[in-house]
């Protein structure tokens, strides 16, 4: 009763540890930055917008703090430990690397870039270099890379599970221009989780906080030694998650064959890093691994999309969903992303003209004929009520007419989040007056 007394002590200083240093807001105000920026995107492409930022940064954070317990559960009984110094070192690299990339935040990055550099220390006379520099070299060689590559695998692992829980949510509509100059629609899949974590840290000469003097024998692959003067507990935000550009397929799809991905890196840098820890000159291997396995993970996708044909597109069966807002007549009926209009109160949609033509042939009746994924017919319908919004509420695969398209995402850096200039660019329509009916047709909201 008195362990889990102090453990719970603990554990409230750390979390008023994590909620007063800056590092947590920093990774939510990026998050919401990513966010926001995309529901901008939205208004510009489609006129409409699917979902607010705050509806999805709000449930981020509460999922992050349960990811984070359960990560931190799984590292304290492996023995994975951090230490104030590796904090500042991660997310100092972090910082760093997104001025290149946004993708950069994935701590995957920033610890083996330590672990690289660590290594190469063995080529550096630190003794020689200037006081400040020589403390500073002192502080990444103490670092323990193993400890943390674990660490970057389990993150990896928990983020891989609620990919495939709440990917498919997080997915959201674009516009880009495919081959040849021909608009097509894609998802871009954009989810991220500010994660709070609890680690445990060895109690050292330095370290403030209560200590737990206990054994700590459920540690199979650390050194009991190092816990024998006790140990208390550290807060650690990180953020995780994945921002990919799929339209060769459904974002369901996507988001779970990126899931598995995940899961088998996950695996293999925890082996790794444990190989590396049983035989040390595996440590650069092992950091190694952590950088390119995930740039692998990234051009094994981007890779798989240019080889595959683009799914959002019309066909000669009729109008291809792109997206459905929620709340809207479309969403009540059960139209999903993906299928494809066919018939509108009896008429063969192959146009968005039919398809208007065809929704206003019975002012207080709609019937529509949907083929699914599989092909397979499915019949809706439902009573229009009066002063009800005329709309249907899809949006529909680009054609011809579209004039707005959005930049490449995977090329955002942190000075884009705080740009306006890349969100959409134009491209002249066809006819201008006829652009505007095809956004009543596919109904979108026209008021700017």
């Amino acid at each position: 009763m008195e362990v889990m007394i102090d453990i719970s002590k603990q554990l409230g200083e750390a979390a008023l540890q994590l909620f007063a240093q800056p590092f947590y807001y920093i990774a939510i105000l990026l998050i919401a930055l990513l966010y926001w920026r995309h529901e901008r995107v939205e208004r510009r492409l489609f006129h409409v917008r699917i979902y607010d930022w705050p509806s999805l940064v709000l449930p981020g954070i509460v999922t992050g703090i349960v990811a984070g317990l359960s990560v931190s559960l799984a590292a304290a009984l492996i023995g994975i430990f951090i230490t104030p110094a590796a904090v500042l070192w991660i997310w100092g690299a972090t910082g760093v690397l997104i001025l290149f990339r946004i993708r950069y935040l994935c701590f995957a990055y920033a610890v083996g870039v330590l672990g690289v550099l660590q290594w190469s220390l063995g080529w550096y006379q630190a003794d020689a270099a200037q006081p400040w520099l020589a403390a500073l070299l002192k502080s990444l060689a103490s670092l323990d890379i193993v400890n943390l590559l674990l660490l970057v695998a389990l993150l990896h692992l928990a983020e891989a599970l609620l990919l495939r829980m709440q990917g498919p949510k997080l997915s959201r509509p674009l516009l880009l221009a495919g081959k040849r100059g021909r608009l097509i629609g894609v998802y871009q899949l954009q989810a991220f989780w500010p994660v709070t974590l609890f680690v445990l840290m060895p109690a050292m000469p330095e370290s403030a906080g209560i200590q737990v003097a206990m054994p700590v024998s459920w540690l199979p692959l650390f050194d009991g030694g190092l816990w024998a003067a006790g140990w208390t507990i550290a807060a650690l935000p990180v953020v995780i998650g994945v921002s990919e550009v799929t339209g060769s397929m459904l974002p369901r799809t996507r988001a779970h064959k990126t899931a598995d991905s995940l899961l088998s890196y996950s695996l293999l840098l925890a082996g790794v890093a444990v190989l590396a820890k049983l035989w040390t000159p595996l440590l650069l291997v092992a950091a190694l691994g952590a950088l390119l396995g995930h740039e692998a993970l990234v051009w094994l996708g981007t890779s798989r999309e240019r080889k595959q044909s683009p799914f959002f597109v019309h066909d000669e069966r009729g109008l291809r969903v792109l997206a459905v807002v929620p709340g809207s007549p479309a969403d009540e009926l059960g139209i999903s992303a993906g299928e494809i209009l066919h018939k509108a109160n009896g008429l063969r949609v192959r146009t968005k003209e039919d398809l208007y033509q065809g929704l206003t042939m019975n002012s207080a009746f709609c019937k529509l004929e949907v083929l699914n994924s599989e092909g397979e017919s499915k019949f809706m319908q439902r009573a229009r009520f009066e002063g009800e919004h005329h709309q249907l509420g899809v949006i529909l695969a680009p054609d011809v007419l579209a004039d707005r398209h959005a930049s490449p995402p995977q090329r955002t850096n942190l000075f884009h989040l705080f740009s306006a200039r890349r969100l959409a660019s134009s491209k002249a329509p066809a006819v201008g007056v006829v652009k505007q009916t095809a956004l009543l047709e596919a109904g979108q909201e026209t008021s700017r």
